[in-house]
């Protein structure tokens, strides 16, 4: 059977988290619902079909290890976390075993992502030939996580700064990109700031969040 990987990117320096205000010296272990950020990302990624689960850290490199150390995951650290996404990326591309068909990219900082979604978007790239990725679409917004086929690697680990695999998948042309569509905003929503995550407390109640 041909198997997807998943990587979740818990890397970066929360900057603008810290200069709201937040307290937590990473956003990703700020609390939700009284559990760590980027805990609710990797307990999504261990709910779906890809395995193995490997844990990108970086800036507060302890910190966030502690918040997920006794789930079924690795770890890769990338030592240029400083130098942006790209350099993260690359560190969990790498990492994956090399028989994986594709790794599903999770952002540790998106919390509001579902396992269902994640999985489909896997059943959707295996059940297409000749495809490259796999993107969840919601009122046409494409949106994470992002499902990067075997061949995309080598360009994606090219990659510098700040960019993720946007462009690259801009780039592919239909039969090479898969959409699947996506009822719920979490793909688009993430925790930049503290009041994103006050925001994200108030989803408790089943609204949509902020677009």
């Amino acid at each position: 059977m041909t198997s997807i990987g998943a990587i979740v990117l818990a890397a970066g320096q929360s900057s603008r988290f810290h200069a709201g205000g937040g307290p937590d010296l990473t956003k990703l272990v700020a609390k939700l619902d009284g559990k760590p950020i980027v805990r609710r990302v990797v307990e999504a990624a261990l709910a779906t079909k890809a395995r193995p689960v490997v844990v990108v850290t970086g800036y507060a490199r302890d910190s966030v290890e502690d918040a997920v150390a006794d789930l079924d995951v690795g770890f890769a650290f990338n030592p240029n976390f400083a130098s942006g996404l790209a350099s993260s990326l690359s560190v969990g591309l790498l990492a994956a075993p090399r028989d994986v068909a594709g790794v599903l990219v999770l952002l540790g900082d998106m919390p509001l992502i579902e396992a269902r979604l994640a999985d489909a978007l896997i059943e959707a790239f295996l059940a297409r030939e000749g495809a490259l990725a796999a993107i969840p679409l919601t009122e046409s917004r494409r949106g994470n996580p992002v499902l990067l086929g075997r061949g995309l690697f080598e360009a994606a680990m090219r990659l510098k700064g700040d960019e993720g695999a946007r462009k690259l998948i801009a780039a592919l042309n239909e039969g090479e990109l898969v959409e699947v569509e996506a009822s719920d905003m979490g793909v688009t929503f993430d925790v930049d700031t503290p009041e994103d995550l006050a925001a994200a407390q108030r989803l408790g109640g089943g609204e949509d969040p902020p677009h």
